[in-house]
């Protein structure tokens, strides 16, 4: 991977290596109930055991308000990890400090070490010196494997990459190649689907997207806005009409980037917001008023399939309607299946990313079957607007 340091590049045999991994994981009742994070880091943990290091993991876990709590200690992800790396895990009570340099010294070649949440110390967050020099002493080189960090300047995520040779692990490099084979280096055409809620959440994704691909199909809630801007009634549904101007504003400067925006031209209409709620198809000019549009209709779904058809590289960020509920899940599990069964013939590259798109993938069975699918969230998104990743910038190879 050209511009970063990997671990292609790296000389690990008896070496500290501070990994910095993700496993801010979702939990219920003291158990992990998605285990994808762990499965997207044991490569590179054993590539890294395999060729002799001392693997010391570094990691978040939720928000911790005033130092250790026992909510957010990551001693249960430690007691679950050999299950998935099929080695044993040593864990330590402090990320820094005697309990830590102890933990560390009794490690051997190929054994792993998991040091305590790093959010314990609020010298974390706030990327202070003395907390990275701390780090900094338990390692002799660096290895990021947080993609899904790498959009905060933490001690962890970005300062230990000034003070130690400093490498991008396999899945931060299987992240940064996918995402630059989407949006940097594409194979045009590039079409970008963007659902959900809001637009005012979407504005610098919108504005940056527009110069970098030639359509952008936009469903779910943030389509009734565009829609309503067109002068179309859109009933109850969801929209922010104090945006109208501005969405019009999106449309009008993505034509002068020579980008097409792609809404829809019918709708799944319900009076109700429930599970297998009454509705009907309907043209987006004719949705009454106690309605609201909850997916694309069957002739927006062929038409951003015929899109797609046409294109070489798609980038996913939102669902087209209420995909938790049917029958509003169509236009989505429809469009993932088309996109999956082109990237199987290698007709199109896919990458999809952000936490509903994530699940609504999995749920249409499609997810399987694109190229890339980042579980990154806010650091997906903010890659997707064009923003520097501090995390990303501080493995970048400096040319002199």
């Amino acid at each position: 991977m050209s511009g970063f340091r990997t671990l292609d590049q790296a000389d690990v045999k008896s070496k500290r290596v501070l990994l910095r991994v993700d496993l801010n994981l979702p939990m219920e009742n003291g158990r992990i109930s998605d285990a994808t994070r762990i499965e997207r880091i044991v490569p590179t943990i054993r590539e890294l055991t395999g060729k002799g290091a001392r693997v010391i993991l570094l990691a978040h876990f939720g928000r911790p308000k005033n130092g250790p709590d026992a909510e957010n200690s990551l001693k249960p992800i430690a007691a679950a990890l050999p299950e998935h790396l099929g080695a044993s895990v040593a864990f330590a009570s402090d990320c820094i400090g005697a309990i830590a340099q102890d933990a560390v010294a009794k490690l051997k070649d190929g054994e792993i070490l998991l040091l305590e949440n790093t959010r314990f110390h609020k010298a974390e967050e706030k990327n202070d010196k003395d907390f990275v020099a701390s780090l900094a002493k338990l390692g002799d080189l660096y290895v990021n494997d947080a993609f899904s960090a790498a959009h905060r300047a933490h001690a962890s995520t970005e300062g230990l990459a000034h003070v130690l040779p400093a490498f991008a692990g396999r899945g931060m490099q299987a992240e940064l190649e996918a995402l630059t084979k989407a949006l940097e280096t594409p194979n045009r055409p590039v079409a970008a689907i963007v659902g959900g809620a809001k637009v005012s959440t979407k504005l610098e994704l919108l504005g940056n997207l527009s110069k970098k691909v030639d359509f952008i199909i936009i469903g779910g809630g943030m389509a009734n806005t565009f829609l309503a801007a067109q002068g179309h009634k859109v009933g109850k549904s969801l929209c922010e009409h104090d945006l109208l101007d501005t969405a019009r504003e999106i449309v009008a400067k993505a034509k002068e980037a020579k980008c097409e925006i792609v809404l829809p031209s019918d709708a799944v209409a319900a009076k109700e917001f429930k599970a297998h709620a009454h509705a009907r198809v309907t043209d987006v000019g004719h949705v009454q008023d106690d309605e609201m549009i909850l997916d694309m209709g069957p002739r927006s779904t062929v038409e951003v399939e015929k899109i797609l058809s046409a294109c070489k590289t798609l980038v996913w960020n939102g669902p087209f309607g209420a995909f938790e509920l049917q029958p509003f899940d169509a236009g989505t599990n429809a469009v993932a299946k088309t996109a999956a069964a082109l990237t199987q013939k290698g007709a199109l590259v896919t990458v999809a990313g952000g936490g509903d798109t994530v699940s609504a993938l999995n749920q249409s069975g499609a997810a399987e079957h694109f190229t890339y699918i980042s579980t990154a969230g806010g650091a997906f998104l903010e890659w997707l607007e064009g923003k520097v990743l501090p995390g990303v910038e501080a493995l970048r190879i400096k040319s002199n």
